[in-house]
């Protein structure tokens, strides 16, 4: 093979795997808003899921130990039925990065690569409805 299609090969193999890794995490994005339950939201039997789901993101750094964060996981742990969060399903799952949206769909947080930045923005929504929960 000659050098200039040598370069063309790996240069369209290159732009390939670029654009699998976009389409991965547009993918992985649209089923985060799944998640949310098509309005925006998440259910309200979904409080154990969403502090557990925080205490990952806040153990694995993908949230920042602020008050602000802290506070609002410690008020959906308040809100738990029965206040036990280990014997809360929803809960368990969440703090082993296992967000659960409202029609059961479940998306895995963990891993590396580019999965970390789909984990960041899930972390981030999960917060922001978190919030709205209170």
């Amino acid at each position: 093979m000659n050098t200039t299609r040598q370069r063309f090969m790996r240069v369209s193999a290159i732009a390939l795997l670029l654009g699998s890794a976009g389409f991965v995490q547009a993918q992985s994005l649209d089923m985060l808003k799944g998640l949310a339950g098509g309005g925006g939201g998440m259910a309200s039997g979904s409080l154990g899921n969403a502090a557990g789901v925080i205490e990952y993101c806040l153990k694995n750094n993908y949230l920042s130990a602020d008050s602000a964060t802290t506070a609002v996981k410690d008020q959906l742990m308040g809100k738990i039925p029965g206040g036990k969060p280990a014997s809360d399903l929803g809960y368990v799952d969440g703090a082993q990065g296992i967000l659960t949206g409202t029609d059961g769909k479940k998306m895995d947080l963990t891993g590396g690569g580019l999965k970390q930045e789909v984990t960041r923005k899930a972390c981030d929504f999960v917060l922001k409805q978190a919030k709205q929960m209170l």
